[in-house]
């Protein structure tokens, strides 16, 4: 959707949703209850007409049904809508929409490519409320081209001020291959250190939650009650449908996942309705549901519980995730509760729970979650 063009004039946005909509209406449907959330995201959802996003989603409630009280979000850049546009969305059923804010200099945004400047922000934000959204989540990133604490400090400051219920705080990471990764370097300027943009999250950890915002999951903070409700699904590895180019389903403990450009996701869609609506994808076993929960159930404030490595690993999963986090509890990087203490070794039972701690558990949470994932993944090797 790089040209910009909104869904109603460009054949390429309108051709591409009626291959998303043939899918949706291919997709059996596995659960009995009405979808609680829908997730419009991936490219910029907001060039879509209002007839473009009706469409889907009268599929989607044709095929699945939608919960009235469900959450419906919609990922937005700033300089993309209009009012009419988001009047349009909220009368299709859209309530919560998250901001594509990014940083609020414009010589950042710049850098980073961005359409959108400093002043659209403002503007975004007013004409979310004018339509009636209220439910406002705000994309910060940090560890931006000629990002600096203090200027980092401000864009959080910035933020606050506009009163957003969610604001989600990612740190950039250059993937080789890309644009982006042709005028950057990690770690040179004029991108920050690793040592600043440590300090970065642990500024917006500090600011974000002394303003009332929890810091519910990793990279995520939300005034009580916004969390984002369909993200905690992933979160907790629950079933979700996924449909679009790059989109990911697990369903039926089938994890699929669909091509990411539009021909080769449109061949998918073609073949995917020839075998009824079947991938032949394998299901995912119990020992790779339990590894998968530990890689996304940590990310979250709660933690994970260790039911269910006891009841797939036994006392032998238990014993080895206790080895794997011992250092790290040491640390104070991970929690284990209730703390139970043998010979002051502490002990994991069924009923324990591994937590994070905040912030430097979150900060370290990759060396701690790769660390138990590879401690079971041994003992499954076995």
């Amino acid at each position: 959707m790089g040209d910009r063009k909104r869904g109603g004039t460009s054949q390429t946005i309108s051709q591409y949703v009626e291959t998303l909509i043939r899918e949706i209406k291919a997709t059996p449907v596995e659960a009995a209850s009405p979808l609680e959330t829908v997730f419009f995201g991936g490219g910029t959802p907001s060039l879509l007409s209002v007839p473009q996003l009706e469409a889907i989603l009268r599929a989607v409630g044709d095929r699945f049904k939608i919960a009235t009280t469900a959450e419906v979000s919609m990922e937005m850049d700033p300089a993309t809508f209009e009012l009419k546009h988001v009047q349009g969305y909220r009368a299709a059923g859209v309530n919560r929409v998250s901001l594509g804010v990014q940083d609020f200099r414009d010589d950042v945004l710049a850098a980073c490519g961005r359409f959108h400047r400093r002043k659209d922000i403002f503007r975004a934000v007013e004409t979310l409320r004018q339509a009636g959204i209220e439910n406002i989540s705000f994309d910060l990133m940090s560890g931006l081209p000629h990002q600096t604490i203090e200027t980092w400090q401000a864009s959080l400051q910035e933020a606050i001020d506009l009163f957003p219920t969610h604001i989600s705080q990612y740190d950039l990471i250059v993937e080789p291959q890309t644009a982006f990764a042709r005028y950057y370097i990690p770690g040179q300027t004029p991108l920050p250190s690793d040592i600043s943009t440590a300090e970065m999250y642990r500024m917006a950890q500090s600011v974000l939650t002394a303003n009332g915002h929890d810091h519910y999951e990793i990279c995520n903070y939300a005034k009580p009650g916004y969390e984002a409700k369909h993200n905690i699904t992933y979160w907790k590895n629950q079933p979700c449908y996924g449909f679009g180019m790059g989109a990911t389903s697990y369903v039926g403990h089938q994890r699929i996942d669909r091509p990411r450009t539009q021909k080769t996701y449109q061949n998918w869609v073609e073949q995917f309705i020839d075998r009824g609506g079947q991938t032949g994808d394998p299901k995912i076993s119990p020992e790779e549901q339990v590894l998968e929960k530990f890689m996304v159930g940590l990310r979250l404030k709660e933690g994970i519980g260790m039911k269910g490595v006891y009841e797939v690993y036994g006392e032998a999963g238990l014993q080895k995730v206790e080895e794997a986090i011992a250092p790290h509890i040491t640390s104070s990087w991970a929690v284990i509760e209730p703390v139970l203490t043998t010979a002051n070794v502490t002990k994991l039972e069924p009923s324990s729970r591994i937590r994070l701690s905040d912030p430097e558990g979150f900060l370290m949470s990759n060396v701690v979650i790769v660390d138990a994932f590879n401690a079971l993944n041994a003992l499954e090797a076995l």
